[in-house]
């Protein structure tokens, strides 16, 4: 499948945020609208239980109690399966949902599906990306080719400014 070289270049802040209706880590469905009037930070990342997402889902869970008391939802999404979200989910105490996009259209619809290189080879994937989507459901921080270390601090300090 072909995509448009990087499509979220042209998300930005103050764009409506793509909807989306996804199944979910423990047998649930999660969409964009119903959550509507709820902050929410979306967080995309390439796969379960490897080193850097497993630091990522790991630093989410432990600052969810955070995220919480400013009103603001948390979800992670990669293209792996719900069975393996929920084995991942298990086998590192996980708190934050963890949304499966099996077919890809939502990290398409994002723009986190594309190019990636590693050890001087290209493969198509998803670029670790962070997004914070205001209560009326437009995008008001974006994150692009997330480092993991102090990520979760950074987007915690963006929530409190956004005043949730």
């Amino acid at each position: 499948m072909t995509v448009p070289a990087n499509k979220a270049a042209t998300l930005s802040v103050g764009d409506t945020a793509p909807e989306f209706s996804l199944p979910a880590s423990g047998g649930q469905t999660v969409c964009l609208s119903r959550l509507k009037g709820v902050p929410v930070v979306l967080f995309f990342y390439p796969r379960d239980d490897t080193s850097g997402c497993t630091k990522e889902a790991v630093g989410f869970t432990t600052a969810l109690p955070e995220f919480e008391a400013a009103g603001v939802t948390v979800l992670g999404c990669s293209k792996d399966t719900v069975a393996k979200h929920d084995k991942f989910v298990a086998k590192h105490d996980l708190r934050v949902p963890l949304l499966s996009d099996a077919d890809g259209s939502t990290c398409e619809d994002y723009g986190v599906w594309a190019e990636k290189q590693m050890y001087g080879k290209t493969h198509m994937g998803i670029v670790r990306t962070t997004f914070l989507i205001d209560a009326e459901g437009r995008i008001a921080q974006v994150w692009r080719k997330v480092k993991v270390p102090g990520h979760v601090d950074t987007v915690l300090d963006a929530v409190r400014q956004l005043g949730a």
